[in-house]
């Protein structure tokens, strides 16, 4: 996947676990929490559902790369290079 298809992926997936949220002005190196009503079980569903859909194993000790879009996307691009 490309860092764009990457990124494309995360905003459906804020979408489906933020419906009320408005991601249009969503800020790429702004951390998620700053900008949205996320809690810490919303955060949770974001990596589930990452492992959902691309069996992309996220160890705990790595959420913190996960804060933003930016940091997200590089942290996942490695991984999802042959999907």
């Amino acid at each position: 996947m490309t860092r764009e298809e990457i990124r494309n992926e995360i905003l459906d997936i804020l979408a489906d676990i933020a419906p009320d949220e408005d991601l249009s002005g969503l800020k790429d190196d702004v951390s998620f929490r700053e900008q949205m009503e996320l809690d810490s079980m919303d955060f949770l569903d974001i990596v589930m559902e990452l492992r959902k859909r691309h069996r992309v194993q996220i160890p705990e000790d790595d959420y913190v790369n996960l804060a933003s879009m930016d940091s997200t996307v590089a942290y996942l691009e490695p991984m999802m290079v042959n999907l």
